[in-house]
């Protein structure tokens, strides 16, 4: 076995949680049970890692399963990542039998015919997904199998989720051979990006809550209790206050979970508005500015802000229309026309 696939392999299991190792060596499958069970788990990982590589070295492993293995830790792992959606488009609108043998074989040949030094490797899951990893090399350089691209594609959807190496320059050579394997035309990104692979599916495949409430709601249950001297209109007030609140947040949220996202940017790119006497501004030039929004969980976060008393109901369509447009990258612009001698939205 070579000894670039052995380190690899090595630092693969080093990153796997100790208590973790043995379910993932079973998904891989290309060590037996019965050398599994030589294998001692209570160990330091590096003696574990150590033993994994000798096992993997009697089965003469090459670079295949040792990729193999980094698919399945980033499928579990699949958070640890960001990845960015890209749609794809066609001319026709007409579905076409999916043949995954052919849809290798020619995102094989695509990218081999642009860069000799690659190593692409796939695996297909339950959910109609194949997880397709690339490691570039270059003209003169093997494949730095430690900075690999990974794409998930689901067969008979428009959408491919990216997790791309640092190597920028490979991005346009993935691109090129996804739509030539899926036969699609072209292909652009959607400004939607995300950690958890699992809720920007939710997105783009609208599986996310989408319950409006269409009834009267019933009175919250909890923090309704009022002092017994309280003004009887003051409560009422609050009460409806309350209720009003709770349906502007069941309309624009659902009544569901939210996908999750951490942030949202906003690049704003506006005139700068103020009386022309005061002669502020020489020159009617954009006014540029960059917005984020963070949370470990943004969109949960923005739902509770009303019902908290920190924002009014309902929220800027800005912060509310993020899941229904599957963007959480904006830019705001002046209207065409607006100012016709100074900047003007493309």
């Amino acid at each position: 076995m070579d000894e670039t696939v052995a380190e690899y392999i090595r630092r693969t299991v080093l990153k796997i949680p100790r208590d973790e190792i043995k379910a993932m060596l079973q998904k891989w499958g290309f060590l037996s049970e019965a050398q599994l069970q030589t294998l001692n788990f209570h160990q330091i990982k590096d003696n574990i890692s150590q033993e994994v590589v000798q096992l993997c070295e009697e089965n003469s492993a090459d670079i295949k399963q040792a990729a193999v293995l980094d698919i399945i830790y980033n499928h579990i792992y699949q958070n640890k990542r960001m990845w960015s959606v890209y749609q794809m488009k066609k001319t026709g609108g007409e579905l076409e039998y999916f043949d995954i043998t052919d849809f290798k074989k020619k995102f094989k040949r695509r990218l081999r015919s642009a860069l000799q030094n690659v190593t692409i490797t796939f695996k297909e899951y339950e959910d109609n997904a194949i997880w397709i990893r690339v490691a570039w090399g270059t003209p003169y350089k093997k494949p730095n199998q430690y900075k690999p691209s990974y794409v998930v594609y689901h067969s008979q959807t428009p959408y491919v989720f990216i997790s791309s190496s640092v190597l920028k320059s490979t991005l346009p050579l993935l691109c090129q051979a996804l739509i030539v394997a899926s036969n699609y035309h072209d292909i652009r990104e959607m400004e939607l990006r995300s950690h958890s692979l699992n809720s920007l599916k939710d997105i783009v495949f609208k599986r996310y809550s989408q319950n409006f409430q269409t009834c009267t709601p019933k009175p919250l249950e909890g923090g309704n209790v009022e002092p017994e001297n309280a003004d009887i209109r003051i409560v009422e007030e609050n009460r409806s206050e309350k209720e009003r609140i709770h349906r502007l947040n069941q309309e624009v949220f659902g009544s569901g979970p939210q996908p999750k996202l951490e942030f949202a940017q906003y690049r704003l790119e506006t005139m700068f508005k103020s009386d022309p006497k005061m002669d502020v501004l020489d020159k009617k030039e954009p006014f540029r500015c960059l917005i984020k929004f963070s949370s470990p969980h943004l969109l949960e976060s923005l739902k509770s802000l009303a019902p908290a008393g920190m924002a009014d109901a309902p929220l800027s369509p800005l912060l509310t229309c993020i899941p229904h447009k599957a963007r959480n990258y904006f830019k705001i612009r002046e209207k065409k026309g607006l100012y016709p001698e100074s900047f003007v939205s493309p």
